[in-house]
């Protein structure tokens, strides 16, 4: 079978090609770098960015299935530059699937379309979406995933939505390293009592999930939770890492209400002063390290039989031993 991973070189997106590869499929990825370990692994490259057309065309021809993981991620930067890469560039890759006869196609999306600024307690795909969103990366993947699934049954192509939720494990480049970076330079604190639960996915899981799901023909125009059985209680499992990594636990704490006003200041100090950078905290990062956001995975248990390849236990020891190598220890 003949599979186009976009964001190929990312880090989910390595995961799934790595697990193609090993099942035998033919794989092609479309990103905007050379990567020589894709390279020995067989995988065809094709250069460009999901936001250029001709780009995601040449990279969709022939393709029998489409795992679409490129995006802008983060919690800081312009609406515009989210919508380029997230919104015209998924709608680029609905319609190169159509044109191409591309049977499936699986989004990678993420829990923060149903996320603003409240608690979700074992939230299920019921969940709705919000009328107006805290961060530019949460708004424009909701309406990326509004298009893929309102795509299903377009041309014969089946969509679905896959949503990992804070997708950690060996060469995370993005959550953990800025949390610790943070943490080394006295720069994390606890917002809130620090008894809020979220939901974690460990990257080979999620990577997993996907795949599952494509090869499933229960899931078009679906949305799908991807996270760990039980959730973590954040603040408590934060410090064990610094612990096990020998790093100072997180002493000081700031309320939410006062976290939430300052991030609402410094995105508007921030916009009008670009050379200041990202802010220290955005209204969209104190609710996500305040607020409950746990998730429920029945749907795709029912769906698609999905079950972790690692435990949690597992997970953690695979993930804090690349931690350690990463970091010298």
């Amino acid at each position: 079978m003949n599979v186009l991973v976009t964001g190929g070189g990312g880090f989910l997106g390595r995961y799934i090609v790595e697990q193609l590869v090993e099942r035998g499929e033919r794989v092609r990825v479309l990103c905007r770098h050379h990567y020589p370990e894709l390279a020995a692994l067989g995988v065809e490259q094709v250069p460009g960015d999901v936001a250029d057309m001709a780009a995601v065309d040449r990279a969709v021809r022939d393709m029998d299935r489409v795992f679409h993981v490129a995006a802008m991620v983060g919690f800081w930067g312009s609406y515009r530059d989210y919508f380029r890469t997230n919104v015209i560039g998924t709608q680029n890759v609905i319609d190169a699937c159509v044109a191409h006869g591309v049977k499936k196609l699986v989004y990678t999306s993420s829990p923060s379309v149903t996320m603003n600024n409240r608690d979700i307690h074992g939230g299920d795909e019921s969940l709705p979406y919000p009328d107006c969103y805290h961060s530019p990366y949460s708004a424009t993947k909701a309406e990326a995933e509004r298009r893929v699934l309102q795509a299903n049954g377009r041309g014969g192509l089946v969509t679905t939505a896959i949503r990992p939720h804070l997708i950690l494990g060996p060469r995370d480049n993005h959550l953990i390293p800025r949390l610790l970076d943070k943490a080394r330079r006295g720069r994390l604190k606890q917002i809130g009592d620090g008894r809020n639960k979220v939901s974690v996915v460990y990257v080979e899981n999620a990577a997993h999930a996907h795949l599952q799901a494509a090869d499933s023909d229960n899931v078009g125009g679906k949305a799908y939770f991807i996270n760990e059985p039980e959730p973590l209680l954040l603040w408590p499992w934060i410090n064990n890492l610094l612990e096990l990594l020998e790093l100072p636990r997180v002493q000081r704490k700031v309320p939410f209400p006062l976290a939430f006003f300052a991030g609402h200041v410094l995105e508007i100090l921030h916009r009008l002063i670009p050379a200041l950078g990202e802010p220290m905290v955005t209204r969209f990062l104190a609710a996500e390290l305040y607020r409950n956001h746990y998730f429920s995975i029945a749907r795709a248990q029912r769906d698609f039989d999905y079950q972790p390849l690692y435990s949690f236990a597992e997970a953690q020891e695979r993930t804090l031993a690349y931690l350690k190598t990463r970091d010298g220890h």
